[in-house]
């Protein structure tokens, strides 16, 4: 890569990590969406994705954790099947125009769904899931975690939120968890890509880094619960916008 181009990803994941960060997330469509703007492999995209994703989610768990803004049992309740289907889906290429469209309005419906009445919505009494319901759900979320190249955190957040099964801030903490453990899976299970990975990477993950600084001090500490919302909504949208038009 070029120097100019080095410099506008650096800047581009930087802003992608303090968004997605402040409600819990990696980043990783953010990122995705910045390479395939500055034409990047499709082979480099993945590998780089997920690495920065483990960093920023991995950044994102531990300040959540320290904060006791993770919710485990929930965090298990997803992970047990989510963390070994992403390892599935991440050896798995699925031609794009299958799964993009679908995925990309699921999220803006999610998105138009969080952005109405955010307030209401944030004050919800919560309860826990039934295994019966989020052991299955863990291994579809993980699976598209592993095929599109994320966390799996973007399917996640709406998913709790929606069902009232924690509260905003705490669906950070256990979505920041989720996307760890999934980040790592899916690396795994596409570990011939690993070879891919860019020589720019640790610029880009200092980028990330100090934009996860920022992110996560907004989400623990600034952001009111309604807004912690809104900005998941606007998350929802360009994760949305990425899958339909690019």
């Amino acid at each position: 890569m070029d120097v100019t181009t080095v410099a506008w990803l650096a800047m581009l994941f930087a802003l992608g990590a303090a968004l997605y960060s402040s409600v819990g997330h990696g980043g990783a469509s953010a990122y995705i969406a910045a390479m395939a703007l500055f034409s990047v492999a499709p082979e480099t995209m993945k590998p780089t994705a997920l690495a920065l994703n483990l960093l920023v989610a991995g950044f994102g768990a531990w300040r959540y954790w320290r904060r006791d803004l993770t919710n485990w049992p929930l965090v298990l309740a997803f992970a047990l099947t989510a963390t070994p289907a992403a390892f599935i889906g991440g050896g798995i290429h699925l031609p794009a125009i299958y799964y993009k469209p679908l995925v990309g309005i699921l999220l803006w419906v999610a998105a138009v769904r969080l952005l109405w009445q955010p307030k209401a919505l944030a004050e919800r009494p919560v309860t826990a899931p039934p295994w019966w319901i989020s052991l299955p759900a863990g291994a579809v979320l993980g699976v598209l975690a592993g095929l599109t190249g994320t966390g799996g955190g973007i399917f996640l957040s709406p998913l709790i939120i929606l069902n009232s099964w924690e509260e905003p801030r705490r669906t950070s903490g256990v979505v920041a968890s989720f996307i760890l453990l999934n980040s790592a899976a899916g690396l795994a299970g596409n570990a011939a890509a690993v070879g891919h990975l860019p020589r720019e990477l640790p610029i880009f993950l200092g980028a990330v880094f100090g934009g996860a600084l920022l992110g996560t001090w907004l989400g623990i500490d600034r952001l009111p619960r309604p807004w912690l919302l809104r900005t998941l909504g606007a998350v929802l949208v360009i994760a949305g916008a990425k899958l339909l038009f690019t």
